[in-house]
């Protein structure tokens, strides 16, 4: 196997596993509030959160900007809990309409905050991209695979969460707020208890 798939599969594999629960209870929160109807919506936010972990990936994996790792692991589940707390927030007492005209798919609030705690998600993909390099210091052919399986993980990720969304919605009959309270408190309850395992180790 090449290089680049070699590191193509590592990227694919941080993400679609279960040892991946940071990672993945983020993309939960992220796609909550969202159906496959709003598809242009979440691949903005997808795109958004893509280039905010890019950029840090990058960064710290070439040794420009410092990593602290206890600092970093805090911080993923806080990203968690925020964007679950406003995800619930938005649900409201009962879900807006949605708006007759389209909304700006690119330059929104929660775009914004997606690549901001995609810039702290960086840092976290960084740690374990650089155990695995070693001392090498200029790995970019390694990198820039490893970002591809990240993404190519991520959005099989968030396929599946908007399928299952949809057959809950659809199949199940359940209420889109509901949906969205339910998801976001798990998402929500996940985080804490990331949270407070760092607490005790």
């Amino acid at each position: 196997m090449s290089l680049f798939l070699t590191y193509l599969k590592l990227g694919f594999l941080h993400i679609c596993s279960w040892q991946a629960t940071d990672h993945l209870t983020f993309l939960l929160a992220l796609c909550a509030p969202y159906v496959l109807a709003d598809w242009r919506r979440v691949l903005a936010l997808v795109t958004s959160f893509t280039i905010g972990h890019s950029i840090t990936l990058a960064l710290a994996t070439l040794g420009v900007v410092g990593v602290n790792g206890p600092l970093v692991e805090a911080l993923i589940p806080v990203t968690i809990m925020l964007t679950a707390l406003v995800d619930m927030y938005r649900a409201g007492p009962v879900l807006p309409r949605r708006p007759a005209r389209p909304e700006p798919v690119l330059l929104t609030a929660p775009n914004a905050l997606a690549i901001a705690f995609g810039l702290i998600h960086g840092l976290g993909f960084s740690n374990y991209l650089r155990a695995l390099l070693g001392a090498q210091s200029r790995p970019i052919t390694e990198l820039l695979s490893f970002n591809l399986g990240v993404e190519l993980g991520q959005l099989l990720v968030v396929s599946g969460i908007l399928l299952l969304g949809f057959v809950a919605l659809r199949v199940f009959r359940i209420a889109r707020r509901d949906w969205v309270l339910v998801t976001s408190g798990a998402a929500l309850g996940v985080a804490t208890l990331l949270l407070l395992q760092l607490g005790t180790r």
